[in-house]
């Protein structure tokens, strides 16, 4: 019968190497924040972000170096500033560097957040440009628009003129056929009216005519005497 007696514990896992955290922690800060690249004399510079522990210091430096910077390029208080929005970018790109070098979980969750903040500007930039874009369409077809209005308002005045001054002829011709036929309905009343006195005074003399023959045998009726035997 074997022996039995306390069952060793398993094997710990053994803890990677401080070089291997640090080229870990190079190579994610790399993916972050891709190092600098430039041509000098012929020759290819690459500058790779500093993987060095910050301390309550370099904070304190950050804070003001960013409101030196701030004050250097003016930039605005409040509002829309893309000279304050790029600093504080940068700002907080060194904050995620400082924290993903004590622990890269939680900078990796700030570079997520990084990321989401410049999708959710970019989209709301996106939005402004098309917004103005929309809004100088309609500002051109506004303009448009008025100008065909303004096209349309000079023809119709046009128009408008054309048939006042057809309206004023036709009233000249319309005053013109009044006054003749009032002149010509004058003119046959007083021939009319001159009729009648002509025919007034030939029915006078024909009266006067008539009426010396009657007088005679008034008179010779009145001058004789007829006995008259009852």
């Amino acid at each position: 019968m074997a022996e039995t007696g306390p069952v060793p514990p398993p094997p710990k896992p053994k803890s990677p190497s401080s070089d291997a955290i640090k080229q870990q922690t190079e190579e994610i800060l790399n993916a972050i924040l891709p190092p600098k690249e430039w041509m000098e004399d012929n020759q290819l510079w690459v500058q790779p972000v500093s993987s060095a522990p910050c301390t309550r210091m370099d904070v304190i430096h950050l804070q003001e170096q960013l409101d030196k910077r701030l004050q250097e390029r003016q930039a605005r208080e409040t509002g829309i500033c893309s000279v304050r929005r790029e600093l504080y970018s940068q700002c907080f790109d060194e904050l995620i560097r400082q924290v993903t070098i004590n622990c890269v979980e939680r900078g990796l969750l700030l570079l997520q957040v990084r990321d989401e903040i410049r999708m959710t500007i970019s989209a709301y930039q996106t939005l402004y440009e098309s917004s103005v874009a929309f809004g100088m369409r309609k500002a051109l077809q506004g303009e448009q628009g008025k100008s065909d209005a303004e096209n349309k308002i000079s023809d119709l005045e046009s128009e408008k003129r054309d048939l006042e001054r057809l309206l004023n002829e036709q009233k000249a011709k319309c005053e013109a056929i009044e006054r003749r036929e009032a002149e010509r309905r004058e003119i046959e009343e007083k021939k009319h009216a001159e009729e009648v006195q002509f025919l007034k005074r030939t029915n006078q003399q024909l009266k006067v005519k008539q009426r010396p023959s009657e007088d005679i045998y008034d008179i010779i009726y009145q001058n004789l005497t007829f006995p008259f035997i009852f």
